[in-house]
């Protein structure tokens, strides 16, 4: 499969073999979901609590007589029924994670980099390397890509250092590495500008 390979200037430059066993596979939106539902398990905090009526603060000696009050009978003041008591069935520390085994991963990476691909939201940039760290510069050049919101992935060898102080001001840009690429982040941005030497670290990450 071969893509055109741009410049920031939306200039093309050359042309790039893309593996099709990863970037042109059968999409699948519920291997796909599933992945999504994963990152945002696994990023979920779970620290929520209440307190049981072992950790409210208090006496356990009963509020008042057993008979003779004309009142419901009471063991103590703790419970939720009571101001100040327990909270029942309240949440607790938790992990919300689950698992998902390593096929699956990669197997959702390739069917949303596909998917981006038939969409024709995926670019592939020859080289983040600017001149200037001016915002102003670099913002014009983005925009004849026409794009709302953009996800940048560069090399294991690291980002320029003016291209990261130029797009830290521009809206709905980001950076990352290689390495973590994910689902979300696919789906989420509308174009991914893919820096061509990481073409092929994502190929042997994903192979």
């Amino acid at each position: 499969m071969k893509k055109s390979v741009l410049n920031l200037k939306n200039k093309t430059v050359g042309n790039v073999e893309l593996d099709s066993s990863i970037f042109g596979v059968k999409a699948l939106p519920d291997l796909i979901h599933q992945y999504i539902r994963y990152q945002n398990a696994k990023s979920r905090q779970g620290s929520h609590k209440t307190k049981t009526r072992s950790e409210v603060s208090g006496r356990s000696k009963k509020p008042f007589s057993q008979k003779g009050t004309g009142n419901a009978r009471q063991g103590s003041n703790k419970p939720p029924n009571f101001r100040g008591g327990a909270v029942a069935m309240g949440p607790q520390n938790r992990d919300h994670s689950f698992s998902l085994n390593k096929k699956e991963k990669k197997l959702a990476l390739k069917s949303a980099l596909s998917i981006k691909i038939t969409e024709e939201k995926i670019i592939i940039i020859d080289s983040f390397e600017i001149n200037s760290f001016k915002t102003k510069e670099l913002r014009s050049d983005l925009q004849q890509f026409n794009y709302k919101s953009a996800l940048f992935i560069h090399s294991e060898s690291g980002i320029n250092k003016n291209f990261k102080l130029a797009s830290a001001n521009i809206p709905k840009v980001s950076i990352l590495n290689q390495k973590g690429i994910n689902v979300k982040d696919l789906i989420l941005y509308d174009k991914i500008f893919i820096e061509q030497k990481s073409i092929n670290e994502i190929t042997k990450r994903l192979s």
